[in-house]
């Protein structure tokens, strides 16, 4: 299967479908093989770039520390691996995180931005703080390749100590997300709970991504 070096890792991709490019950043614990269903849809109008983060599926897993930022870094290998200048960008939970912060640090290499159940900084809650190790232990999906724990905790810190907050302002591309922070964004809402796009939602959601991304 393909690999990118980035970072001192090897990082596992797919790509799939053609036109311009959309870079699908996933989310805590997640890989590509968890989303097939909803890629093959996204790729009806897009060239789909998926890969799994730093930490999970078929990419290396250091035990070391991860940042958002880093992450982000790795995400930029996997489009430079490509040849990939411009792409859209469409973060999901943590990897809405991680795009944020791609395309903070490089504006000119980001088409459309897509931000899903996602938001610019996580507050822990007690409630959450005693979620974190049920779901390192219990996937909630059957992955082919189970996360280990200590990947998925390095990516939940990596998560919970990013605030791009302050930096929201920055932003000018065309974005769809939900959050008021940024500047001409354009919120939409969808029932369903955090993982809205893979259940009865999911149309829908293809829809209003291939919407957007055809606009530019």
């Amino acid at each position: 299967m393909p690999t990118a070096d980035a970072n001192g890792i090897r990082i596992h991709y797919e790509v799939h479908g053609e036109g311009r490019p959309l870079l699908l950043i996933l989310g805590l614990g997640a890989d590509v093989s968890e989303y097939t269903a909803l890629i093959d849809q996204l790729a009806a109008h897009s060239r789909v770039i998926a890969f799994d983060n730093r930490g999970a599926g078929r990419t290396d897993k250091p035990d070391a520390p991860y940042s958002i930022e880093l992450m982000a870094a790795d995400a930029l290998g996997v489009m430079d691996a490509l040849g990939a200048t411009r792409a859209d960008l469409l973060g999901i939970s943590l990897g809405g995180r991680i795009a944020l912060e791609l395309a903070l640090g490089h504006p000119e290499r980001v088409e459309r931005l897509i931000l899903v159940s996602t938001s610019a900084r996580v507050v822990p809650s007690l409630r959450r703080r005693r979620l974190y190790p049920l779901l390192s232990g219990m996937p909630l999906f059957r992955s082919r390749h189970p996360q280990p724990r200590y990947a998925f905790v390095r990516q939940m810190e990596a998560s919970t100590g990013y605030d791009a907050g302050p930096r929201l302002h920055e932003l000018s591309m065309p974005t769809v997300v939900l959050h008021r922070g940024i500047a001409g964004s354009r919120l939409l809402t969808f029932t369903g709970g955090h993982l809205f796009f893979l259940i009865r939602e999911r149309q829908r959601f293809v829809d209003a991504v291939a919407d957007f991304v055809g606009q530019g």
